[in-house]
């Protein structure tokens, strides 16, 4: 049906109600439309602004919270980490001997440090890596394990690398 057909059927139905009806009709029509306005554009809105009056309290402390963070991780930026003491050979050697450990041989050139380990303990070698990498700031490059015979024993070649200024290689 077109709107043209639309429109004469809707005036034929009009015309053939009398003023009372009309006004009735009218009044109906126009609590539908606004019950359909509120329903559709403002109780949304209402409960919306109910739910973030709610809400916003948590939000702000939250918002605060992340302020203070940010303030703080700035300042531990800004202050960056103490830098490392240059690791030797002799600090190596200490190190290894804390833990029973004999090296076969150490070189230490710069920030790399390559150590050959025969016949000893994988515990106490992954200990002495954790305990380098948390004191010295030296993190494992390349690392080399070879099992032996015995339970927990291994032959190694390990090339180190410390990390000299704020984390950065």
């Amino acid at each position: 049906m077109s709107s043209q057909g639309l429109k004469e059927t809707f005036s034929a139905f009009w015309l053939e109600r009398n003023a009372r009806e009309r006004n009735i009709l009218a009044a109906g029509a126009a609590f539908v439309a606004l019950a359909l306005i509120y329903l559709l554009f403002i109780n949304p809105a209402l409960s919306g602004r109910a739910q973030l009056d709610k809400s916003l309290p948590q939000m702000r402390q939250q918002a605060a919270e992340l302020q203070a963070l940010a303030r703080q991780a700035a300042e531990l930026n800004a202050a960056g980490a103490a830098p490392a003491a240059p690791v030797t050979k002799e600090t190596i050697e200490a190190g290894l001997a804390r833990r029973n450990i004999k090296p076969q041989s150490v070189l230490v050139s710069g920030e790399v440090i390559k150590v050959q380990l025969q016949g000893v303990s994988f515990a106490a070698v992954a200990a002495w890596l954790d305990e380098m990498q948390k004191n010295s700031r030296v993190s494992l490059v390349e690392g080399t394990f070879d099992a032996q015979s015995g339970v927990d024993t291994v032959n190694a070649s390990l090339t180190m690398r410390q990390q000299r200024s704020g984390g950065a290689e």
